[in-house]
């Protein structure tokens, strides 16, 4: 079968054979329609993901669109290695495949799957959000950020907090404040201090770096104490490591957790993806993202842009 087949992490997915696969026990048997690049697919691919097994070749994506065996249309995840889902077809467990809604198209539902899961299961399974609390999306005008902006909307937040370096797409936000990150530091950290004031309850964190370190001294200085408030970590965007004083966590009722693969069981992020999915088409969630042949994988792979999603059509 053809699919995008990782020889060398440093080169990225070619179209070229591989082996057919076969459904082993508990697993069924996808015809793939549509994947799309998403981090954890980029960083697996390179080989830098922590969840990458090393196996070599292999094939690129952990998620997609399909049809089963019995004609259902599913959003399916996490083939075993060396398989993946930017492939003809996908040996994929059961468990791991669910129904879509059928106005929510292939190409759509594959473009939001993976940020539309850390976005969901962030809030709803990590943070325990509720309708009513104020949010904060530290890096909201990624796709995923986005997303954790309508979804928070969607799921009854009484304020949205975006945070971004391109005042334009801060601005075509649906957010009740905004705030640039590219301002200077004293800048930026009084705009955390005057959000931190009026109660923070929960943020998603796309970012990491220096906004981060900004952001969590402002909530530990400033918030008013109301509730604890639940930070966490998604995605590390602007670096990989932060200088945070212990001072920070033993002087505030700040929470500070993570939301991704090891954080949370396959179960439950199979499930947020599901519920997430389901809620698309009510809530009306938009995605910005580009179609592209699975054939073209190599032109296109160093061409992905986050903002705008690279689908590949099967």
């Amino acid at each position: 079968m053809k699919a995008a087949v990782v020889y060398e992490p440093k080169q990225g997915p070619v179209y070229a054979d591989f082996d057919h696969p076969i459904a082993g026990q508990n697993q069924q048997l996808i015809t793939v329609k549509a994947s799309a690049i998403s981090h954890v697919v980029k960083s697996r691919a390179s080989g830098k993901h922590y969840s990458f097994d090393g196996v070599l070749p292999f094939i690129a994506g952990t998620d997609g669109v399909g049809i089963t065996p019995q004609g259902e249309r599913v959003w399916f995840a996490f083939p075993p290695s060396p398989w993946g889902a930017m492939a003809q077809y996908a040996p994929v467990d059961h468990a791991h495949c669910l129904p879509l809604p059928d106005n929510l198209d292939d190409a759509t539902a594959a473009a939001m799957a993976n940020p539309g899961m850390s976005a969901w299961a962030a809030l709803v399974m990590r943070a325990g959000f509720k309708a009513g609390e104020t949010v904060l999306i530290n890096g909201a005008t990624g796709s995923a950020g986005r997303l954790a902006v309508q979804i928070a909307r969607y799921l009854g937040a009484k304020k949205v907090i975006a945070t971004g370096r391109n005042p334009q797409a801060l601005a075509s936000l649906n957010a009740d404040v905004t705030v640039l990150l590219s301002e200077d530091d004293l800048s930026l950290t009084q705009a955390f201090v005057e959000q931190a004031a009026e109660q923070v309850d929960v943020v998603i964190d796309y970012l990491w770096g220096n906004s981060a370190e900004n952001l969590l001294k402002a909530l530990a200085k400033y918030s008013p104490g109301i509730a604890p408030v639940r930070y966490v970590q998604v995605g590390s965007l602007a670096g990989q490591e932060i200088s945070l004083p212990s001072a920070v966590l033993r002087s505030s009722p700040l929470q500070l957790m993570g939301s991704g693969i090891g954080s949370l069981p396959m179960s439950a992020l199979i499930q947020a993806t599901g519920d997430m999915l389901q809620a698309a088409v009510p809530g009306q969630f938009t995605i910005a993202h580009k179609v592209v042949p699975l054939s073209q994988v190599a032109e296109a792979w160093p061409q992905d842009d986050s903002k705008n999603r690279t689908v590949f059509i099967v």
